[in-house]
């Protein structure tokens, strides 16, 4: 992986990972378009960057992560994260079988797109509007919505506002809480791709992959930063987005990118 593929891949994960479109899918199907898909190191690079990403949302959100008085809020957060640790290392395997193929994904894409349609008109009379009423069963059931995302494609901003939505939080106040549970989330499946996870064709060590050369340091520490940047103004473009138009737009989205997307691996690459 050269600097230009890693720019490309931290923009795509920026940009997408708290959007309701999949970051994961969007970055497999662009390290295929590059050909660098099987490489151990890309696999790590994929999964790292996204603390860049949590680092965005306590950016954006630092009075809420660093308001130590709110306990309740943290709790709210563990509690939520269970779930997705819990089946996350149970089907950790499976998993990481079905990033291997395109195909299945660009049908994920398209089948949520389907759902992302029908998400406002079926959620109409929402009763929480804010983090703070949200009860801690409610959380714990976001947390298992969140699981659904464990399929690649599904997005897991996508589940877990649909989730929320569903447990009557407003648009707004879902997907404020799906930035929130991404912290906890992403940094549990960071660091375990980093120091736990050991990858199949190297047999190393996530940070003995990070280690072996200055390159890798140096794609890494690039990476996270742009991953950042991008994702801080996408939070932002997001919200404004939800509010005015809902999520028919994202819906339509993923089903014409889905789409495109099977008929390329399917007839094209």
């Amino acid at each position: 992986m050269d600097l230009f593929q890693a720019i490309v891949l931290a923009i795509i994960e920026g940009l997408t990972e708290y959007l309701p479109i999949s970051s994961t899918g969007h970055m497999i199907f662009a390290s295929s378009y590059f050909n660098i898909q099987n490489d151990d190191f890309v696999k790590l690079f994929q999964v790292s960057i996204q603390f860049g990403a949590i680092l965005a949302v306590v950016a954006l959100y630092w009075k809420k992560f660093f308001d130590f008085s709110k306990l309740n809020f943290y709790i709210k957060l563990i509690c939520a994260v269970i779930p997705a640790l819990v089946l996350g290392k149970l089907f950790d395997d499976k998993i990481e079988a079905v990033l291997g193929d395109p195909i299945p994904i660009a049908i994920v894409l398209i089948l949520g797109g389907v759902i992302l349609l029908f998400v406002d008109s079926r959620f109409q009379n929402p009763t929480v509007a804010t983090e703070e009423d949200i009860t801690i069963k409610k959380a714990v059931i976001i947390g298992f919505w969140q699981c659904l995302a464990m399929m690649p494609g599904t997005s897991r901003s996508a589940a877990s506002i649909i989730g929320g939505m569903q447990q009557g939080l407003t648009r707004q106040a879902a997907a404020e809480f799906s930035f929130f549970l991404a912290v906890p989330t992403m940094l549990a499946v960071t660091m375990y791709s980093v120091f736990l996870k050991t990858y199949e064709t190297s047999q190393l060590k996530g940070y003995e992959l990070l280690l072996q050369s200055d390159e890798n340091i140096k794609l890494f520490l690039i990476g996270n930063v742009v991953a950042f940047i991008v994702a801080i103004i996408a939070i932002k473009f997001f919200i404004g987005i939800i509010k005015q138009y809902g999520f028919k737009p994202w819906g339509w989205y993923r089903i014409i990118v889905g789409i495109f997307l099977l008929i390329y691996f399917s007839y094209i690459k």
